[in-house]
């Protein structure tokens, strides 16, 4: 006698649009399917009207992915929509819905859906909950994640600080925490002279790497001002920063310019595509995350995928990630520990050390660990 195979609905972003919670979502439809459960993607049609988006564009121009299914269907700000989408993921009977929940705005549409999937179905309802208290506060934020949280009928936190935020929201024991996976979507690792030949850098110098959108909570200022300091001066080390601006540049252009950075500083100041990734971390001696406020980064994923050392600040779950001192540093929220740590890496060549503990802890975070551990979730609703 056979048995039935498992089927799912993940209900968030997806190619076209761009980020790391689409390449999230795209990664875990594709491991859930090699793990039998039968699973794709509902997706947005409209994920942000164009004045809410503070970058260039919410899409990308690259290939999408054809060994999974996206629907393209959410309209995230019409109401009549949300009936429609939430009516059809009942009419195809999955045995569970994953929604993805990153932001308060979301509440209202996700929230609604995950409420009339469930009106007379056993459809169960889980929430991966990247932020339940937002890291830039807005009109609004408490009273819809209190709405979409109520609807849902588990959760799992990818740190421990959002499972303690939950509790503000709910007291269900129903929620799991369950690290981010590696991010192995961005091709295989090069060597490094490779990497630093495809970018046209000088394979003599030292390289930092900042990556991602840059906002205030990522704290690259604080990063700018390490860079500075006249110890990390005299070691002539470059920092790559790639990656889009979400803020006004012209602070972080004065840093640079008042410091006298100017040959310090590579910005490669726009979205990375995929196919680049790979080569920006490669080429980087140490990644660096100097953020003011956190929960989980898919950046330190990206950085284990490529077996790079890396720099955090002691953040919500960032140091859940990072061991001090074993694949790189847990710093203070300040630009002189940050330099600290910087110095160190250099001055006592922590490198090759690092990069072979990289190799050995990102065996913790495997995709068909958070599988299993979602499939556990939904076995005790």
């Amino acid at each position: 006698m056979s048995v039935q195979k498992q089927k799912a609905i993940i209900v968030g972003p997806a190619f076209p649009l761009r980020g790391g919670i689409a390449n999230f979502n795209e990664a875990l439809c594709r491991a859930m399917n090699a793990e039998g459960i039968e699973t794709k993607i509902i997706s947005f049609s409209l994920q942000y009207p164009n004045f809410l988006f503070p970058g260039k564009t919410q899409y990308d121009k690259g290939k999408g992915p054809s060994d999974i299914r996206i629907e393209t269907k959410i309209n995230s700000i019409n109401p009549f929509n949300w009936m429609k989408v939430a009516s059809q993921i009942k009419a195809e009977q999955p045995d569970f819905v994953v929604l993805r929940y990153w932001l308060p705005f979301m509440g209202p549409c996700l929230g609604t859906i995950a409420k009339r999937i469930k009106r007379r179905s056993k459809i169960k309802v889980i929430a991966i909950t990247d932020n339940v208290i937002p890291h830039e506060k807005r009109f609004g934020d408490r009273p819809f994640t209190k709405y979409f949280i109520k609807q849902c009928d588990g959760f799992i936190a990818m740190s421990q600080s959002v499972l303690t935020d939950l509790k503000e929201f709910t007291a269900t024991d129903k929620k799991s925490f369950l690290p981010h996976p590696i991010y192995d979507i961005f091709g295989e690792k090069v060597s490094k002279d490779a990497a630093l030949q495809k970018l046209q850098l000088n394979p003599n110098d030292k390289h930092l790497l900042f990556f991602g959108f840059i906002r205030k909570y990522k704290g690259l200022d604080l990063l700018l001002e390490a860079m500075a300091d006249e110890r990390v001066k005299a070691l002539n080390i470059k920092l790559i920063v790639a990656g889009e601006y979400y803020e006004d540049a012209a602070p972080f252009n004065e840093i640079i310019r008042k410091n006298g950075l100017e040959q310090n500083i590579i910005l490669k100041t726009e979205y990375i595509h995929s196919d680049d990734v790979r080569y920006y971390f490669c080429a980087a001696d140490m990644v660096t995350q100097p953020y003011r406020t956190a929960t989980q980064s898919g950046v330190t994923q990206i950085a284990y995928h490529y077996e790079r050392p890396m720099l955090v600040t002691n953040v919500g779950g960032l140091p859940e990630i990072v061991p001090h001192l074993k694949v790189g540093y847990i710093t203070e929220i300040s630009s002189k520990s940050i330099a600290d740590a910087v110095v160190d890496f250099y001055s006592r060549s922590r490198e090759q050390e690092f990069t072979a503990n990289t190799i050995i802890e990102k065996k913790r975070f495997l995709w068909s660990s958070f599988v299993e551990g979602l499939r556990i979730l939904y076995h005790q609703l």
